[in-house]
């Protein structure tokens, strides 16, 4: 009898054996598949995305406008919050502290990302470790723009008036260690010139200040500057960019002038550190067929000659790491700080 029920024996403990394979073949499965599946349903409920600065400036125009397009390829709700303060500081601290999940997102300009760092004395979140890079949205020129009032109606004059001015002329920028500044600062070096620095807080602040004759001159980007030089408040000179603005081709750069000055501002968003590559592959994505729509490349030119930039993941690390050494260089020199 024990001969009879041994191969039954066996083939119980064979079977028991296959069981317990297969189900923690089934626990391990079920535990990749989990966080699969969740990266596959996302997005399942609104984003978040914070803009650096407050409403009408380049980040919150472009949040909404990508934004606008953006909530119909996810079919959830974009939600573009504004959390200016301390040069953008503020809302990348906030980001930087938000579970990396997807749902909390931010949109910088360089400034924030590759400046501030060199900057600051303390800095809550390092802009480097603490943000991931998720895609480029747009780029835009700079102008150099003075007051009707300013005895100039071109470059050159500007710069020969520049240099016998006594006192020296003063310039507005959006702040301290703004790229609006970097660029004044490198115009004076280049054209050897003396103005004296009068920062603002925000491209906005810096406009009106200029416009009102509280300052003769100023560096800005388009979104703040245009309405005002095609309205007659403020008179363009100059454009930073590698070739002239279609909005005002009379407008010479200042490359042909020093053939290696060349400057203009990107903006990009960000995502705190530790989001997922799947995440962050599926946002790229969307944003950038959201920067290929015609209608979207349109609204963005309109507030002032913005244009979508895309980038491949390693071109935009490599120009985050290439902007933080130059402007860390640049603050080094010219000794700026802020508090």
């Amino acid at each position: 009898m024990f001969n009879s029920q041994l191969p039954e024996h066996r083939s119980m403990r064979r079977s028991t054996h296959i069981g317990a394979v297969l189900l923690a073949a089934g626990i391990a499965l079920g535990g990749l598949l989990a966080p699969l599946s969740g990266h596959a349903q996302y997005p399942s409920k609104p984003i978040k995305l914070i803009a650096s600065s407050a409403p009408g400036t380049a980040p919150d125009t472009i949040a909404r406008v990508v934004g606008e397009r953006l909530s119909p390829l996810f079919r959830q709700p974009i939600i573009v919050e504004n959390r200016a303060g301390s040069n953008g500081n503020i809302a990348m601290d906030l980001v930087a502290k938000s579970a990396p999940d997807g749902y909390t997102l931010i949109i910088c300009t360089d400034s924030n990302v590759v400046i501030n760092p060199h900057l600051y004395a303390k800095m809550l979140v390092d802009t480097l470790k603490d943000l991931v890079p998720v895609a480029t949205v747009a780029s835009n020129t700079l102008f150099l723009s003075v007051h009707p009032s300013v005895p100039v109606t071109n470059f050159q004059e500007f710069i020969e008036y520049a240099k016998k001015a006594n006192p020296p002329l003063a310039y507005a920028s959006a702040g301290s260690g703004s790229l609006f500044q970097m660029a004044m600062e490198m115009l004076k070096v280049r054209a050897g010139i003396d103005l004296v620095h009068v920062p603002y807080k925000g491209a906005a602040a810096a406009a009106i200040a200029t416009i009102a004759g509280e300052v003769p001159a100023m560096f800005s980007g388009g979104t703040s500057t245009v309405p005002y030089i095609r309205a007659g408040r403020l008179r363009g000179l100059a454009v930073t960019g590698h070739n002239r603005s279609p909005l005002f081709p009379e407008l010479p750069t200042l490359s042909e002038f020093y053939p290696s000055y060349h400057m203009s501002t990107w903006l990009g968003i960000f995502a705190p550190a530790g989001l997922p590559d799947a995440v962050i592959a599926r946002l790229r994505a969307d944003i950038n067929r959201v920067l290929a729509m015609p209608e979207v490349k349109e609204r963005l030119y309109a507030v002032g000659g913005l244009e979508p930039y895309v980038t491949t993941p390693q071109e935009f690390a490599a120009l985050i790491r290439a902007d933080y050494e130059k402007y860390g260089k640049l603050v080094k020199q010219i000794g700026a700080k802020a508090d």
